[in-house]
């Protein structure tokens, strides 16, 4: 048995461009957006609330990212009333809401991005299209 884990790290750059694609995709749709990408314990590297985004989006997507981060999946999965009770005790670090993916490189997790300010189905198609943009394993 080893006593120690090999992991990785999202670099900045992969989160700027994660954020800049996530961005572009947003407006390409016509839908402002919040955007949080965190390292793999759940603290922020970069973020942006864009233009038109709803200011408490700012609060859901970095609790969707940081899920994301601590489950190692996508948000939305687990059931209303463990979500709830999870928001209450993180203090709304976390969240059952859909909208978080985590950034994976071969398999490896590298940190998670949260969106918010659009339907379910936006957010995932703008949190899609940046792990694509970064070469990142697809959400």
């Amino acid at each position: 048995m080893t006593n120690y884990k090999e992991t990785i790290s999202l670099a900045h750059e992969g989160a700027m461009n994660a954020l800049a694609a996530a961005v572009r995709h947003a407006e390409s749709i016509g839908v402002p957006q919040c955007v949080f990408v965190v390292d793999a314990s759940g603290e922020t590297i970069a973020s942006i609330r864009m233009d038109g985004a709803k200011y408490l989006s700012m609060h859901t997507a970095r609790s969707k990212a940081r899920t994301a981060a601590s489950i190692n999946g996508p948000t939305g999965a687990m059931p209303v009333e463990f979500g709830v009770a999870a928001g209450i005790a993180s203090q709304g670090g976390v969240t059952h809401l859909p909208g978080g993916l985590p950034i994976r490189f071969g398999g490896k997790l590298a940190g998670a991005i949260g969106v918010g300010s659009g339907t379910s189905e936006q957010d995932f198609e703008v949190a899609r299209t940046a792990l694509k943009a970064i070469g990142a394993d697809p959400g």
